[in-house]
């Protein structure tokens, strides 16, 4: 009697499946980027010029992993880039009235918290779609940093202050860098390990299942809303700060390239699925190709192009795969 042994025609190991996700292609993309920007110009690879292309993503990637949990629970918020404009308008009126650097620092956060709340309230208490609610304050935000401003700016910020936006840790690795990876880190532990990243895959898979099972939806919902608002007053303080000025058109268009940059990593705009790895990887990516864009002097009007047919291309991508699937089975 001989000894029969099933042998699998396909070894479903973590390895493999890993090398068949998402974050697998977006990776092998990055490496192609970044060796086809160091062969299109001969300054790419220069360290500080691979420093300052680090400003292109880092800023728009602390509000990239909150608008993930955010997207994952079924909700999107499209007034982010307008927080980060009357968040900065605030911080240089503060300036103008002779506020230092903790005192900026903590207006701009608060600006941000309490533009979040407010939204918030919107589409949880009201019940408004949060795609209606954020295109209103969208234009509500930054309509309030031109009424302030008007043609105006505000500059003189502190040396101290300068510290956030133009500072560096050591060497090339800028004060920016080494936060963005502590706030990837500290979201990827948040999203994946923690009871409050599963209540948010749950939230988005299925809201009413979730609010029977005892999930909170309306406070989860609130929360992320908050924190969204308040990363987006962060990325103010560092963007600001970095750029030394404070004018209403701030930050101008960052809402598309910020929902592009998590829908690029993975994350369904549907809700339900995505990873913060998948977001830091597109956030490397649409940096990198930004920044080469820039090297070789193409026209800014070029990046938004790219930027817009990325994102129908990104979304449209799983709803074609699953309609040929059906035809490939036939």
């Amino acid at each position: 009697m001989t000894d029969a042994r099933i042998v699998p025609d396909r070894l479903d190991t973590r390895a493999s499946r890993l090398l068949r996700s998402w974050e697998a292609l977006l990776l092998a993309l990055a490496v192609a980027i970044f060796i086809a920007n160091a062969f299109a110009s001969p300054y790419f690879l220069d360290p500080w010029n691979l420093s300052d292309a680090t400003f292109n993503f880092t800023e728009k990637a602390m509000i990239a992993f909150p608008m993930a949990l955010l997207i994952i629970s079924g909700e999107i918020d499209l007034s982010v880039a307008s927080i980060i404009a009357l968040a900065s308008t605030a911080m240089g009126h503060a300036l103008s009235l002779g506020a230092g650097t903790p005192e900026l620092v903590l207006i701009g956060l608060g600006t941000g918290l309490i533009c979040g709340a407010f939204n918030g309230l919107l589409v949880t208490r009201l019940g408004l779609p949060s795609i209606v609610a954020t295109i209103g304050t969208m234009s509500l935000f930054r309509g309030v940093a031109y009424i302030v401003l008007g043609d105006k700016a505000y500059t003189g910020y502190p040396e101290a202050f300068a510290t956030f936006g133009q500072g560096y840790v050591a060497w090339v690795v800028s004060v920016e860098f080494v936060l963005f990876w502590i706030l990837a880190a500290a979201f990827a532990v948040l999203l994946h390990v923690t009871s409050f990243g599963r209540t948010v895959y749950a939230i988005g898979n299925n809201p009413t299942a979730a609010l029977f099972s005892g999930i909170r939806v309306v406070r989860v919902k609130f929360l992320l809303f908050l924190m969204t608002g308040l990363f987006s007053g962060l990325a103010a303080v560092c963007l600001t700060s970095r750029l030394g000025s404070t004018r209403p058109s701030i930050a101008l268009g960052w809402e598309l390239e910020i929902i592009t940059m998590v829908v690029l990593g993975g994350v369904s705009i549907l809700g339900g699925s995505g990873s913060i790895f998948g977001v830091v990887i597109a956030a490397f990516v649409l940096g990198m190709v930004t920044f080469g864009f820039g090297l070789m002097n193409v026209p800014g009007i070029v990046m938004s192009i790219f930027i817009g047919v990325l994102l129908i291309a990104v979304i449209a991508l799983p709803r074609l795969i699953a309609r040929l699937r059906p035809h490939r089975h036939a």
